[in-house]
């Protein structure tokens, strides 16, 4: 049946909802008028509220009300284009420019909103309380996919990509050495090119030079895995774009979710790309020590293991447990740190003091020795850029950060923060040490805010106490471009463990997303919460208990099953990888070790 007998029954009174829908575009001032008159100009099929027409049809109806509710569907349809087009960044719309492109997209976002209001106002006409409830349901069930859209977990969604490059890995395996490594040379050069021009150019987060720096990096990556001598020059390769990247990231909106793909594919991306060409060389070729920009500062400073390390740096790293990898992974950009910590330097002696919350006893001070020596598998070093406006107008200002928060930590006992409120500073957790501390000198960190969208994670995470899902994750201030990356220390055998945890907890999630709890010996639930009531008094004489304060005695238990079922996985996980390099000859990548970690479970 083609449309015009479809619509038969509803041809007169289609043409009124269109002049109808066109009379809204009428509004108290000018520009107003001139938007929704683009918005609503005649286009499309109408089919919702030819639909709504004749489903009305089928039963007993006012038409003046049931035109109203025609129209109603048909504002409420182009509200949420226009808000797509927004989120979406679009400029064009079945070859028209969008709103967000012809005027901006704020007022993409208002003409949005008027849009929905003015279909609340027409839903309301019909004087039908069923009528209302649908439509704001409706809305609702709209809105909350807007937010999904908007703030969900990133996918690379490559599986097929990274197959064909662990293919030209193996084959550059077989390349005549001096042949690939020419070859290699001559695409960092193309490459160092690119970078070069991101450096001169202003350029917005979606210029194709982008695609183009990824598309080095990965393409690189399984010739460098099959000649280590070039590692030490892409490693300064992807340092360089990852400076570069950051700077252009100053002019970016970084609520932007397209802002935010775009730095996690070349920032993460990059440090992916490197650490599998390390995985592929032999230890003695893996630099332990990678050094970045020596960020100018007036702030006092100690020679830390190679680094000339400033009072007021950030310290991201990575822990050994289990909980760990949890942190680094759980977020809708899993990344690689778990921990933040920050530095203060005494300006007489240069007594180098790290201050880290830690979900066992809160707020600590320790010496760098004691720091280092708790095992982590990576340490980065961020340093405040000296050209931000407020390091200008205070020099010192980093170090001040430090010091207050240093006082504040010798000053009172500060509990860890389970439930991650990082705009409530009365307990803290490992991020909040670094933003609260910078907070109170005029500098907001984490502009790039972190999102946990996935209802599994999600709930797991509430599992252990956290209750604020938008926070800030340790991973995520690396792309912060207020802060510039000093330094950064790794060994091939904790990268291996680093990769072998990431796919374990990886798989282990994939398990969260399927609804899998978290379980644990209920049994033996009576017994810790008696360790638990134990540890409420040794904290309440400031000692440390054997749960830790804030944590119950079920969250306890579950943390400990958490434990225990990685650790069986890490041991078949590695197993599987020594099986994987006698037969291939090479370190599995880390998409086949997610294959290995997901046999490794069943």
């Amino acid at each position: 049946m083609d449309k015009p007998a479809l619509f038969q029954p509803i041809q007169e009174d289609l043409p009124e909802v269109e002049r109808f829908i066109q009379s809204l575009a009428r509004a108290d001032t000018p520009w107003l008028t001139e938007l929704l008159t683009y918005v609503l100009r005649p286009a499309g099929k109408r089919l919702r509220p030819a639909l709504t027409l004749m489903v009305g049809k089928f039963y007993n109806y006012d038409r003046r009300r049931l035109l109203n509710m025609a129209a109603a569907v048909e504002l409420l349809h182009t509200a949420t284009l226009v808000h797509d087009d927004t989120i979406d960044e679009a400029e064009i719309r079945r070859g028209i420019s969008t709103v967000n492109a012809r005027w901006d997209g704020s007022m993409a976002v208002l003409a949005g909103d008027y849009l929905f209001a003015q279909s609340a106002v027409l839903a309301a006409s019909t004087e039908s309380m069923r009528v209302v409830q649908l439509f704001a349901r409706t809305l609702m069930t709209i809105v909350n996919g807007e937010m999904q859209q908007q703030k969900s977990a990133f996918a690379w969604n490559q599986g097929e990509r990274w197959k064909a490059l662990e293919a030209s890995f193996v084959a550059a395996r077989a390349e005549e050495p001096g042949h690939l490594r020419q070859a290699v040379r001559t695409a960092l050069e193309e490459g160092e090119a690119r970078v070069a021009r991101v450096r001169r150019e202003t350029l917005p987060a979606a210029d194709p030079l982008f695609d183009q720096v990824e598309e080095d990096l990965l393409t690189l990556a399984p010739r460098i895995g099959a000649c280590p001598e070039e590692l030490p020059s892409f490693l300064a390769f992807a340092n360089a774009m990852r400076e570069a990247v950051k700077e252009q990231s100053l002019h970016w909106d970084m609520t932007a979710a397209a802002t935010r793909a775009r730095l996690y594919r070349l920032l993460y991306g990059g440090r992916a790309a490197v650490e599998e060409a390390m995985l592929q060389a032999p230890p003695s070729a893996v630099p332990a020590l990678s050094l970045c920009r020596d960020e100018p500062s007036q702030a006092p400073s100690a020679n830390v293991h190679g680094v000339r390390v400033r009072s007021g740096d950030i310290l991201l790293s990575r822990g050994a447990a289990p909980i760990s990898a949890l942190i680094a992974r759980g977020s809708d950009f899993p990344g690689n740190f778990s921990h933040v910590a920050l530095v203060h330097i005494d300006a007489a002696t240069s007594n180098v003091s790290v201050i880290e919350a830690h979900i066992e006893k809160g707020v600590a001070v320790s010496t760098i020795d004691d720091y280092l020596g708790d095992k982590k598998l990576r340490v980065m070093v961020l340093r405040a850029r000296a050209d931000l406006p407020q390091m200008v107008a205070r020099p010192m200002l980093a170090h001040e950060a430090a010091s207050a928060e240093l006082a504040d930590a010798r000053g009172r006992h500060i509990a860890y923060d389970f439930a991650m409120d990082f705009g409530d500073h009365s307990r803290l957790f490992c991020s909040e040490v670094a933003s609260a501390a910078y907070e109170r000198v005029g500098v907001t960190l984490w502009m790039g805010i972190s999102t946990i969208s996935s209802p599994g994670l999600g709930s797991w995470l509430s599992a252990f106490g956290v209750e604020h899902f938008v926070t800030q994750e340790p991973s995520d201030l690396e792309y912060d471009p207020q802060l510039r990356v000093v330094a950064e220390w790794r060994d091939a055998e904790a990268l291996l463990l680093d990769h072998v945890d990431n796919a374990i907890t990886d798989v282990l999630l994939e398990g969260a997303e399927r609804g899998e709890a978290l379980e644990y010996a209920r049994l033996t639930l009576p017994f810790t919460r008696i360790a638990k009531a134990y540890s409420v008094g040794m904290n309440l004489f400031g000692g440390i208990g054997p749960i830790p304060e804030g944590m119950s005695a079920s969250a306890a238990l579950k943390s400990e099953s958490l434990r225990k079922r990685h650790e069986a996985l890490r041991g078949r996980l590695l197993e599987g990888i020594a099986v994987s390099r006698a037969k291939r000859g090479y370190t599995p990548p880390y998409w086949e070790m997610l294959r290995l970690a997901r046999e490794a479970r069943e």
